[in-house]
């Protein structure tokens, strides 16, 4: 029994991110309620790549003002290069980073699908394990009346 104790130790020291993989769901944790310290995780950083900027800001308005994410980068002129239906393609995209609740993740990702123009829309995201606590705690605020308002009866 003794043998067990570094083993169980060593696993519980390990990321919460990487725990999550293992089992095959995200992190949902929620985010902290004012005041308290940010729970590692609560946060992602999601991925979106888009045809042209005007696609791409169109998507990024749209998710802000659902309170779907807090803030949206766009990154121009990225170059991606794939393989699509057998072929090795190469394209010219925008790259959105947006940064949202990992609780919010699945419904970001489902708007993203319903508008995107792509067939298979690229939207992959990355629990946020650390940063600056203003920021973070401002993620989970603008975010916050979306995921709060789901359990308010009308």
């Amino acid at each position: 029994m003794p043998a067990l104790l570094p083993a169980a130790s060593r696993l519980l020291s390990l990321p919460r991110a990487l725990l999550s993989m293992a089992s095959g769901s995200p992190p949902t944790q929620p985010c902290p309620t004012s005041g308290s310290g940010y729970i590692p995780g609560s946060v992602s950083a999601a991925f979106v790549t888009c045809p042209n900027e005007k696609v791409a800001k169109e998507i990024a308005r749209a998710v802000v003002e659902k309170h779907l994410a807090a803030c949206v980068n766009l990154i121009p002129q990225i170059t991606s290069i794939y393989e699509w239906k057998g072929k090795i393609e190469e394209d010219s995209e925008v790259l959105m980073m947006i940064k949202t609740q990992s609780s919010l993740v699945p419904a970001l990702t489902d708007f993203v699908r319903s508008v995107h123009p792509y067939e298979v829309a690229e939207v992959i995201a990355l629990p946020v394990e650390q940063g600056n606590p203003p920021y973070l705690q401002w993620v989970c605020q603008v975010t916050k009346s979306l995921s709060s308002s789901s359990t308010v009866v009308p």
